[in-house]
């Protein structure tokens, strides 16, 4: 029996076939654009090699498209005709199918039983944080992480990898420190190693540190050439740094030049794309008809439900674009599959989706009453969805945006109390502050935010210097 680079048994005709299936499990866990051809390779060097068939199908439903299914199940149905492979290998063609059948929870608990049994697994570590990601788990990241210190080290090919994730459930858990130090040793072991730098912009964006972000990105940008579409959401992030900064023309001109130099219909770039565009409006700035190319990806993929954090960001792209139609079949598929489908995806979207989408639609009506009427209540699940705490910061702006511009003051005020309790430099959190107690006719209370936005903003300019 043959071994992986962390001494995995694996079912394989030669040792080149392993080295092809570790090349692609590393380019995998690296957020790499060759990811493709290294798995191309693998089966090339050992068409019988089960892994890489099952690795074939993960990385189909990675996508979250619906119209992928059918590739994903013909790489599961090769893996399984394949005889004489591991428990191992036979606990990920299980874990597989669950996933198929929409039980990604099921998955999960698949992922989580080999690594009891092989901690070593980059594979099943990797696609069970990201499963726990997406159902807002950030405990239960930081759980199943913490499980397998034991078997890792520095001399352990694929050790950064595990780091980055450490950083990130650490960041997402609100131990911004522990995440800090976990993120930056890995890009230290790995420049190119982007989910860990990523991790690492997450802290800075929770700490409200904009522009050490903005210095962050920069410095590690030439690192990032041989990087798939990810690169694109760590560009997201230095966007949001720079909005924080007040610098809404350099915004625009990096979602053009940088998020949607073309338009894509994979789901994290429509995501980006959408959250982006609504902070900026929030902010007053006109984005021109840049929704309408949003709006049409989000109408493609409105019957998907693969991931409901997914599906919020097509409503919230088709609600701002204005297209009413689009929304309302949105809204239709969403509701007949959170009713009739056994998938994870659907209790999740008939508690928690479905009225997000209609909060977006209220809000893009002015219908201040009922975008907190949705909202309010459901603060708590909001996490369910998925995505990170930044990813859904989203949803808190359009709540007290929505007070704001309703005149309710007061909740506003005691919103915006909470999240400078959270977040004590958090600039949009002072500007609306300020607007606050400018709309209660409280000018002299006014000043003082006023003044912290300015203090702030100079301190942040001069750390990305």
């Amino acid at each position: 029996m043959l071994k992986d680079s962390r001494g995995l048994p694996v079912t394989a005709a030669s040792p080149a076939a392993v080295a092809a299936l570790d090349a692609t499990v590393a380019a995998y866990c690296g957020l790499r654009a060759d990811t493709g051809e290294h798995l191309k390779r693998a089966l090339a060097a050992d068409p019988r090699l089960v892994m890489a068939h099952i690795l074939r199908g993960y990385f189909t439903l990675l996508f979250a498209r619906r119209d992928f299914l059918a590739r994903a199940e013909r790489a599961a149905g090769e893996a399984a005709r394949i005889a004489g492979c591991t428990a191992r290998e036979a606990a990920h063609l299980a874990a597989l199918g669950a996933w198929l059948k929409g039980d990604l929870q099921g998955a999960l608990a698949r992922w989580e039983a080999i690594l009891e049994e092989h901690p070593r697994d980059l594979v099943a570590l990797k696609l069970a944080h990201y499963a726990a990601f997406y159902r807002g788990d950030s405990e239960g990241m930081r759980r199943s992480l913490g499980r397998l210190d034991s078997a890792w080290d520095e001399g352990v090919p694929g050790y950064g990898f595990v780091l980055g994730c450490h950083a990130f459930a650490q960041e997402e858990c609100g131990d911004y420190a522990a995440a800090e130090r976990a993120g930056r040793r890995a890009v230290e072991l790995d420049p190119t190693d982007i989910w860990a730098a990523h991790a690492v912009a997450h802290v800075m964006e929770m700490q409200d540190r904009p522009g050490e972000g903005i210095a962050w990105i920069d410095a590690l940008e030439p690192q990032w050439s041989g990087i798939n579409n990810f690169v694109f959401h760590a560009r997201w992030h230095r966007c949001l740094y720079l909005l924080a900064l007040g610098d809404h023309a350099a915004v625009l001109e990096r979602y053009d030049r940088e998020l949607r130099t073309e338009s894509t219909e994979d789901y994290l770039d429509i995501s980006n794309a959408v959250a982006l565009l609504w902070r900026l409006e929030q902010a007053n700035v006109d984005v021109g008809r840049r929704w309408a190319e949003l709006a049409a990806r989000a109408a493609q993929r409105s019957d998907d439900h693969m991931l409901v954090f997914a599906d919020v960001h097509y409503a919230l792209a088709l609600a701002a674009a204005g297209e009413r139609d689009g929304l309302a079949r949105w809204g239709r598929s969403s509701r007949a599959f959170a009713e009739t489908a056994n998938e994870t995806a659907a209790a999740i979207l008939g508690a928690v989706g479905l009225a997000l989408g209609e909060a977006a639609d209220a809000h893009r009506r002015a219908d201040w009453p009922c975008v907190i009427e949705l909202l309010l209540p459901l603060r708590p699940r909001i996490r369910d969805i998925g995505g990170s705490h930044a990813q859904r910061d989203l949803f808190e702006q359009m709540l007290i945006d929505a007070a704001i511009q309703g005149g309710e003051n007061e909740l506003a005020r005691r919103l915006l109390s909470e999240r400078l309790a959270r977040r004590p430099r958090n600039l949009w959190a002072w500007r609306h502050q300020a607007r606050t107690a400018a709309a209660l006719g409280n000018a002299s209370d006014a000043a003082a935010p006023e003044a912290e936005v300015s203090r702030l903003t100079a301190a942040a300019r001069a750390s990305a210097a």
